[in-house]
């Protein structure tokens, strides 16, 4: 999910009241240099796009963008919404069944995170199609959200989150919505989004049902 949201979200982790100034501070940083960055994708495309504009734009210097950013493809698949949805699934009910937690917290994901700046959501979208260099630097960063995903699940069922069943699960969901995405963008973004991710839904809990 990204955080370029058009409004101040409640889900938006800039807006929280436990964060620190400093923490504050960074996170508008990063938000800062996301929006340099797509601001020019959008007038210039992402090849023609150098850190150095980058910096330009959002005010900073070149070393302070990759102080948040090792590379350019970081800028487009990292966002700060990872720690928050884990914060998410961890809050609700421990009765709840699991794909009911999932289906509530990537509904809201999807509502706070997407449909407040949905030509942004596309545009991400699209260069994860259309850049390779995006694309694989997302698929290396699956391990990252799979991981935290795994601590998750851990703590919703008491499994061991480096159990086997545990890590499958976990990247399998990772990866279904990535694949989600891809879709979305390989479609033309003429589907509901939120529609897409229900369906994934339906797939990890049902498989390929008739």
């Amino acid at each position: 999910m990204n955080t370029m949201t058009a409004t101040p979200s409640p889900f938006s982790p800039a807006e929280r009241p436990q964060l620190g100034l400093r923490e504050r501070k960074k996170i508008k940083t990063r938000e800062a240099i996301r929006t340099a960055t797509y601001a020019l994708v959008k007038e210039q495309g992402y090849d023609a796009t150098t850190i150095e504009q980058i910096a330009e734009r959002a005010e900073v210097s070149p070393s302070t963008v990759f102080r948040y950013f090792p590379t350019k493809e970081d800028i487009v698949i990292t966002d700060e919404f990872d720690p928050i949805i884990m914060e998410e699934l961890r809050a609700r009910p421990a009765d709840e069944p699991w794909m009911v937690t999932l289906r509530y917290v990537m509904q809201k994901a999807i509502k706070y995170g997407m449909k407040e700046d949905a030509e942004t959501s596309r545009l991400r979208t699209h260069l994860m199609v259309q850049v390779p260099a995006v694309r694989s630097r997302m698929m290396e960063s699956m391990s990252v959200t799979g991981t935290m995903l795994c601590e998750a699940i851990a703590t919703r069922t008491g499994r061991d989150p480096e159990s086997l069943e545990v890590r499958v699960y976990a990247m399998s969901l990772v990866g279904g919505l990535m694949e989600t995405s891809l879709y979305w963008a390989e479609n033309g973004h003429r589907d509901d989004f939120a529609d897409l991710v229900d369906r994934t839904m339906d797939v990890l809990e049902h498989g390929l049902s008739d």
